[in-house]
């Protein structure tokens, strides 16, 4: 069930949600003020080896008509694709490299190679998501408009295609994107405001045909009498970078002891519950250091969600401190390994294409209710907490449009 009282549920009293909070802005301060030239050359270096392979890619697919060179060639572009939308556009998007002010790597000039304009995919993802996360209702990634994620969300007769919905998400996950900021729950009920739909479809199919004249039109042809095969490889390397995003994204928000919340909770949310919202709201996954490039790091969405526009590769080196505060806290730090977080996504959308009375006692991914816990809560008391100073910090940036 959906969460209404997010205090009431992690068992924490008001000073120890402040004192929370307090230590995760001392974290921010840290980062904050030990970004420097290790963390630029970082993301130079990651934006130059993604355009290598890239390059690489599609030499080796005009080089040769062997069948094993397309395969290379098809793979290397589809890890490129993946690097650029994940690492790359998702965080410098997120704001993560403002502060180097380099205007080449900077959120309000970059724009990613994927059907969906920068500008709405900040308006959906930066502000909204990250926002209201997991708040039915408010939050349109709560299954992104087709699917339910949630016993919470009414069960209709259309739910029971969703496995099939879930694949077709997954096949054109690029799509589904470009298509997320327009309301269309706002069309069905005539109170859309059409002006500005329209202003984003010219903006959708703008970027779509430059997306398709580029990878299905232009390559091809400098690819002689290969057009063919140049062609397929590019379609297939835009399906490796769709269902790899989609599997990443989804294994953030979905598996087990990732909570929803009703919209109620926010009436009352604090900048402080905020912080806990995103703990709960938010599921990892464990790996090695290339998983976690291939995937934006994001198999730290806890972390990506409590401190979006802080750079992704000290996501590692937070999650450590995060996990050692939710433990003396005794809250729940939801990671796993990438399979087994898929898995219960699957498991989830699943069973939940049926009613409720069909599921009734099988569903072990959401929780039972406010103040219930999947695991023992033992945590020390209040005046523990209270002991520890840290030094003043500002409101949690996350909750602006960056």
């Amino acid at each position: 069930m959906a969460i209404t009282d997010v205090p009431a549920f992690a068992h924490l009293t008001e000073a120890d949600i402040e004192n929370l909070a307090n230590e995760l802005d001392a974290i921010r301060l840290d980062i904050e003020d030990s970004r420097g030239e290790r963390d630029s050359k970082y993301i130079r270096r990651t934006i130059a080896a993604q355009r290598a392979l890239e390059i690489a890619g599609r030499v080796m697919l005009a080089a040769s008509s062997r069948r094993s060179a397309w395969w290379a060639g098809t793979v290397t572009l589809g890890v490129a694709k993946i690097v650029e939308n994940m690492e790359i556009g998702h965080n410098v998007m997120h704001g993560q490299w403002d502060w180097m002010n380099d205007p080449e790597i900077h959120s309000s000039t970059w724009e990613w190679d994927t059907a969906c304009p920068a500008d709405q995919w900040k308006h959906s993802h930066n502000f909204v998501h990250h926002t209201f996360t997991n708040v039915l209702g408010r939050d349109a990634d709560v299954g992104y408009g087709i699917l339910r994620v949630t016993s919470d969300q009414k069960w209709n007769p259309a739910n029971l295609g969703q496995p099939v919905y879930n694949a077709l998400l997954a096949l054109l996950f690029q799509y589904g994107v470009a298509l997320h900021d327009l309301d269309l729950d706002g069309v069905m009920k005539g109170k859309a405001d059409l002006p500005e739909m329209k202003r984003q479809l010219k903006g959708i199919v703008r970027k779509t045909a430059r997306q398709t004249t580029k990878d299905y039109i232009v390559f091809p042809a400098l690819s002689g009498p290969g057009w063919k095969a140049t062609m397929s490889a590019n379609a297939t390397a835009n399906l490796i970078r769709n269902l790899w995003s989609y599997m990443i994204i989804f294994c953030g928000h979905f598996p087990d002891g990732a909570e929803k919340f009703t919209p109620d909770h926010l009436k009352t949310e604090t900048p402080a519950e905020w912080y806990l919202r995103q703990l709960y709201g938010s599921a990892n996954f464990k790996g090695g250091p290339l998983l976690h490039v291939m995937s934006g790091n994001l198999g730290y969405q806890i972390e990506h969600h409590l401190f979006p526009d802080l750079p992704s590769n000290r996501y590692g080196q937070m999650s450590k401190q995060i996990q050692e505060m939710c433990e003396s806290y005794g809250l729940d730090y939801t990671t796993g390994p990438l399979y087994r977080q898929y898995w219960q996504t699957l498991r989830t959308i699943t069973r939940l294409a049926l009613p409720n009375r069909m599921t009734k006692g099988r569903m072990r991914s959401e929780s039972e209710g406010p103040g219930v816990s999947l695991r023992s809560r033992a945590r020390r008391s209040s005046g523990d907490h209270l002991q520890r100073q840290w030094r003043a910090a500002p409101e949690p940036a996350a909750l602006t449009t960056n």
